[in-house]
């Protein structure tokens, strides 16, 4: 879980126009989304690619995992013996 800094990781969207690069660097660096507003409202956040990437992944398989216990618990799972059979385990 990330730490959001406020004095650091909110800034005003003006910024972006200002110095773009300190913001991307800062994101990349720091591991943490900056946020943009515009008169004092959360707008947009710019996150490293490396960092979405990974966050997409983690999503990804939060989901698969909530999915699954879903089916488990509506009777729609396999036992592990099945499964390994199918698979010629």
């Amino acid at each position: 879980m990330m730490n959001v800094k406020f004095s650091e990781d909110v800034v005003p969207l003006s910024s972006v126009k200002i110095n773009p690069g300190k913001l991307i660097k800062q994101a990349d660096e720091t591991h943490r989304p900056v946020l943009l507003t515009s008169r004092g409202k959360g707008v947009a956040v710019i996150q490293s690619l490396k960092d979405y990437e990974k966050d997409a992944e983690e999503r990804d398989f939060m989901r698969a995992v909530m999915q699954g216990s879903s089916e488990i618990d509506a009777g729609k799972g396999s036992h592990l013996t099945e499964v390994e059979s199918r698979l010629g385990l």
